[in-house]
């Protein structure tokens, strides 16, 4: 239930978005008619730089504005094109967390009172921080081993963001559900399950030990791996609110003058970032899911390092295998094919044709196979497909949407070092190994395997069935013959949640009316 604070929030919110000019910058093509007016109307209202500064520049200030908490759901929102369009997804992919720094004695209680020892016993050196972010801020410290001393860099939660992360939240909840009744469009969208997922995954963020896991998980996953690590976790100095992990010193793979003085093989680090991505999404079913050029890192050794696995994305057996038909399918020019695995898969609804899919999909692959293999975009292939999937009502699938903007950056970076970049050459080692072991004969000994898990686990739980479907029968029974009934203590609460419901809903009404009142005379 929205509160009058949510509403208020959400005011707020839409005038930063008008005054900053973001809502002049919408597409107006596509906007019904009532929404013209209303951007029409609102143009005053906006700051006279703000109209004629870049949409970039004005997403940047608007979020700047706003805090810490819209910064991480732009983050959020950039890996979900299919929300926001590709256009503001690449603006909101280019933010900058831009948050200033805390202080060096915040960060030094929340260590301690995250880890119960003080800062002194912890680190031989604690400095001041060097990169700050909506979350948390980077600190390089000293550490004593018993081999010497070795540097770290310590990650440290910012003080407060929790609270008001939650606070925020109800607005995003609010603007989600008024989308959802509203906006025909967007229901295919779910807002609500799109804000639910950025709930989720930024209180994954907010627990520093969950990030930890997350890089224990793939360092054990990449173990052997050629050319990919992500750097070692300090567990001992490291809990809720504190992160402690190796210190990389290498060059960032976005400056790419710098990688070439250090000697490294630019063409050689495309080819591995692809396939170590392509490991991760098929083999392990884990990636890094914000692999922009700042979290890469090149040591000088020559392995790629990834930092920042606050956000990562996963893909159950099924998931993977339906990925890698997809992608075998176009390159086969099998779209029959293609198209029945969308139909097993679920993703499109069973009442559409399937060979007028097929069609669609037969629109998006034939142009591919009359290009140069180094012009083909895998990225750009899975965006095609989702634009066309939309015709057909396919929902939105968060894990696949994820894994194709995280398959664009990386591609993106891949051709950032190596501008004639063969995508489909050097993900075939990994794609085709894959499919060979998954999608042929030993495929159907591992899903006989599974089956077999599945059977024992059936078997086991027989016993509980049973009890729980007597009760049940039980229970119908007595309900089929005496009727379903609400205690007088129920039916009271009932009553009076509805009546306080509607109360809210009119005191908020008015709250939002007064609130963009005083704003426009306070701030126009």
């Amino acid at each position: 239930m929205s509160t009058p604070g949510a509403y208020f929030r959400l005011a707020k919110v839409g005038w930063v978005l008008v005054r900053e000019g973001v809502v002049l910058a919408l597409p107006s093509e596509d906007l019904p008619a009532s929404a013209k007016l209303a951007k029409a109307l609102l143009k005053p209202f906006a700051r006279n730089r703000a109209k004629h500064a870049d949409r970039r520049d004005r997403l940047a200030t608007a979020v700047e504005r706003l805090g810490p908490s819209y910064v991480k759901m732009g983050q959020f929102l950039a890996t979900r094109p299919d929300v926001v369009g590709a256009d503001f997804a690449e603006d909101l992919s280019r933010l900058q967390d831009r948050m200033a720094f805390f202080p060096n004695a915040a960060a030094k209680a929340n260590i301690e009172g995250s880890l119960g020892r003080p800062v002194s016993d912890l680190y031989l050196e604690f400095r001041d921080p060097i990169a700050a972010a909506s979350i948390a801020q980077v600190h390089p410290a000293i550490v004593r081993t018993s081999t010497g001393q070795k540097r770290v860099a310590v990650k440290v939660i910012r003080p407060g963001v929790r609270q008001r992360f939650q606070n925020d939240l109800e607005a995003m909840y609010l603007i989600a559900d008024l989308q959802q009744r509203f906006v025909r469009s967007a229901r295919r969208l779910r807002p609500v399950e799109v804000t639910r997922a950025l709930e989720q995954t930024t209180k994954i963020e907010m627990d520093l030990r969950l990030e930890a896991a997350a890089l224990s998980e793939i360092a054990e996953n990449t173990k052997g791996d050629p050319g990919f690590r992500v750097p070692e976790v300090d567990w001992e100095r490291t809990g809720r609110d504190v992160v402690t992990m190796e210190w990389i010193d290498g060059v960032k793979m976005s400056d790419v003058a710098g990688l070439r003085a250090a000697g490294h093989d630019l063409d050689a680090l495309a080819d591995t970032l692809i396939q170590s991505f392509l490991r991760h999404t098929l083999r392990d079913g884990f990636f890094h899911a914000d692999m922009h050029p700042g979290n890469l890192f090149v040591d000088p050794q020559g392995m790629i390092v990834a930092v920042d696995m606050g956000i990562a994305g996963r893909l159950g057996k099924k998931e993977r295998r339906f990925l890698a038909e997809i992608l075998y399918g176009f390159i086969t020019r099998d779209y029959m094919r293609v198209a029945e695995v969308h139909f097993e898969a679920g993703y499109v609804p069973g009442h559409h044709d399937i060979a007028s899919f097929a069609q669609a999909i037969r629109a998006i692959g034939e142009p591919i196979h009359g290009q140069p293999a180094e012009t083909i975009s895998m990225g750009k292939l899975l965006t095609l497909l989702f634009e066309v999937t939309e015709l057909f009502d396919m929902e939105t699938r968060p894990e696949l949407v994820m894994l194709q903007k995280t398959m664009v950056v990386v591609e993106g970076v891949s051709r950032i070092l190596n501008p004639r970049f063969n995508m489909w050459k050097a993900a075939d080692p990994v794609v085709s190994g894959w499919i060979r072991d998954n999608l042929g004969p030993k495929r159907i000994v591992t899903d006989m395997k599974d089956g077999l898990k599945a059977a024992i686990k059936l078997a086991e739980a027989a016993p509980e069935i049973a009890a729980k479907t007597e009760k049940l029968h039980a229970d119908l029974v007595y309900m089929s013959e005496h009727g379903l009934r609400f205690d007088a203590s129920t039916a009271e609460a009932i009553g009076k949640a509805e009546a306080k419901h509607t109360r809210w809903g009119r005191i908020a009404l008015w709250v939002i009316a007064l609130v963009m009142v005083y704003i426009a005379v306070r701030l126009g």
